[in-house]
């Protein structure tokens, strides 16, 4: 039998952690106004065999908990757990917004379009240039945390890179209720990740400021899906009989018209064409305008946003 090799050393931040090793390491990133030192906390885990790194992250957008608290319950538990490889867990990317229950950071940008970032840039162009120099080249695949904004509240899904296909892969083993290919925004982690050759999905479910407890028990299950297809587990888990539904086709409905909100489908559920999903009224019940299904498929985000604007996205469909 041959002598399998040594896992690499991981090094964060002038930190090194060796294999066969669990070490909580720090970044720092700025300081508040009074002087109170701000840096990422990141859990490293990094087993004696050689194997994958994955990136484990949440709260890109700190108003965005579910993944915090996905990630939070997985270290409480020590889910991972792992028997090669290494596992880099991020449960708050975007401290300043977390504190501040915001997406963005408190100059208003959003550090999920700033990357891969600059040395001397805005505050959050600074984190992303930082994360992208101490965490990315360590990786060989991502997962990356998020919700719904505003009051859009995701289905659990997994979106990846078209243009990657080792990304759909990771998509399918995380076998989330639906996956699909999306494109990639500019200045998005996801983009930088692929320029640099690192295949990596991003984990939609709930929306931002509120936790939901099945898309956290989804994420928790997802990520142990994904760590379990690459072989990273130290205890193997039993196969999945129900399988991810893939939609290669998606379109928002938006509201013609302003009005009261009243969705009549619940958010998961499929539909068929033609079929009332819900209706826009006014205050006076004189007028409403229904909402029908372009075609068949499933509903995997709702908004609920009682009161609505005309061109307000209210049903994400994909078939």
């Amino acid at each position: 039998m041959g002598i399998e090799s040594e896992n690499k050393t991981i090094a964060i931040n002038g930190e090194k952690v060796a294999p066969g090793q669990n070490k909580l390491v720090q970044i720092d990133i700025a300081r508040l106004p009074t002087g109170t030192l701000i840096h990422i906390p990141v859990h490293v885990f990094n087993a004696k065999k050689a194997g994958p790194t994955v990136l484990v992250q949440a709260g890109l957008h700190g108003d965005e908990i579910n993944g915090v608290e996905t990630v939070r319950r997985m270290l409480q538990n020590d889910l991972f757990d792992i028997k090669k490889g290494a596992v880099i867990v991020v449960p708050i990317l975007n401290i300043f917004g977390f504190i501040h229950f915001s997406r963005d950071v408190p100059d208003g940008k959003d550090v999920n379009r700033s990357f891969p970032g600059r040395k001397t840039g805005s505050l959050a162009s600074r984190i992303a240039y930082t994360y992208t120099s101490e965490i990315l080249p360590q990786i060989d695949f991502g997962i990356d945390l998020h919700t719904g904004g505003g009051q859009r509240f995701n289905f659990p899904q997994i979106r990846y890179s078209q243009e990657d296909k080792q990304s759909k892969k990771l998509a399918e083993a995380f076998n989330a209720p639906f996956y699909f290919a999306s494109r990639l925004i500019a200045g998005s982690f996801r983009k930088a990740s692929l320029r640099m050759g690192i295949p990596t999905i991003v984990y939609e479910a709930g929306e931002s400021m509120r936790f939901d407890e099945g898309s956290i028990e989804q994420g928790m299950l997802g990520i142990k899906n994904v760590l379990n297809s690459l072989g990273m587990l130290s205890k193997k888990m039993a196969s999945w009989e129900k399988k991810s539904i893939e939609l290669n086709k998606t379109r928002w409905l938006r509201a013609s018209r302003a009005g009261m909100f009243i969705p009549q489908k619940v958010n998961g559920s499929s539909v068929v064409k033609g079929e009332i999903l819900g209706m826009i009224t006014d205050t006076d019940a004189k007028k409403n305008k229904k909402i029908k299904a372009p075609f068949s498929g499933y509903i995997f985000c709702i908004n609920h946003q009682a009161v609505v604007n005309q061109g307000d996205a209210l049903f994400h469909l994909g078939c």
